[in-house]
């Protein structure tokens, strides 16, 4: 594994005003000459991770982190209950990251993110793609229904005592039909004690899946704060349950929009949540894409799957700049 880069400090953040009463949590780190590059997060509702600033040469680099709405430190927080989600689509996240580029008086941008933040990018730069420089994921998913539907219900097979458990967590008469969607429903419960036991129940779940792949280790989604845990399930839940606001195929069906953007795409072959199909599928679409399959991954990674991340984004940084 290459040395890594300090996590070091951001030199510049803030809140950004969106619209809809909501306001965005940014910061920026590096060199403000540098090569623009922004980390899009997963989860969705996970909030964004400083480490991420670790794969980054801060004498190159001119790095932005931010976190999504509802999620982080940005603001209303989906953990209560009062923050309506109905302004938190697709959609608007395309246009929060327009608004924070044109904010930052930035150009263009290489754009970095994995499993849901890999969803988003596809969906900005398909529509922006005169705005990105170079699209760097790992982990890719498109979050189309049948991928939804084989985390929420189609790994149950391998994980029969696990699924039963997030299946009974729901009403009887709600567990033979759409799981996310009823879930969606108990996260926006007015009862306190029925959202926070569905937060529960919906970790759980994720966890057995991460915990069962080759490195994975328990806990991985439930390991967080309760407000943090209540953000993340709800909005997650609210995102899968409407097929992440695209119709069914669309980021597949319109990668020729992204030709001519380079792009490494990189996907561990044991990733039980999101299976490499949807990766293969992608680079066939996208002319500029090269897939790179690492043999030892799930979907939270390898010392491999760091490598192959670190030597993308080297690639991409371009000479020191002053």
């Amino acid at each position: 594994m290459p040395e890594l880069y300090p996590i070091g400090k951001p030199y510049a953040q803030g809140l950004l005003e969106v619209g809809d009463g909501q306001r965005i949590y940014w910061e920026a780190s590096g060199n403000p000459a540098g090569k623009p590059a922004v980390v899009v997060h997963g989860g969705p509702g996970s909030g964004h991770s400083p480490k991420n600033r670790r794969s980054f040469d801060p004498e190159r680099y001119h790095l932005v982190l931010f976190d999504q709405r509802g999620c982080g430190r940005s603001l209303p927080h989906a953990a209560d209950p009062t923050t309506g989600l109905e302004h938190n689509t697709t959609a608007h996240l395309i246009a929060d990251m327009e608004r924070l580029r044109e904010h930052l008086g930035i150009e263009k941008w290489l754009l970095y993110g994995g499993s849901w933040g890999s969803t988003l990018i596809l969906a900005y730069a398909q529509t922006h793609p005169e705005r990105v420089s170079e699209i760097v994921i790992c982990g890719v998913t498109m979050t189309r229904p049948e991928e939804t539907d084989w985390l929420y219900r189609g790994v149950g097979r391998l994980l029969p005592g696990p699924w039963e458990a997030f299946r009974e967590g729901l009403p009887p008469a709600e567990r033979d039909g759409d799981l996310v969607a009823a879930y969606s429903r108990l996260l926006n419960s007015p009862d306190e004690a029925v959202r926070r036991k569905a937060a529960r129940d919906w970790a759980t779940w994720e966890d057995a899946v991460i915990a069962h792949e080759s490195l994975g280790k328990p806990n991985a989604y439930s390991d967080r704060p309760d407000d943090a845990l209540m953000a993340f399930t709800r909005i997650t839940a609210h995102y899968f349950a409407h097929d992440a606001f695209l119709e069914d195929g669309r980021l597949l069906r319109d990668a020729g929009r992204l030709a001519g953007i380079p792009g490494v795409l990189i996907h561990g072959r044991l990733d039980l949540g999101s299976p490499l199909k949807t990766a293969w599928e992608l680079a066939k679409a996208w002319p500029d894409a090269e897939l790179t399959v690492i043999q030892d991954s799930g979907h939270t990674g390898s010392p491999a799957m760091g490598e192959a991340v670190f030597a993308a984004i080297e690639r991409f940084a371009g000479p020191a700049r002053n």
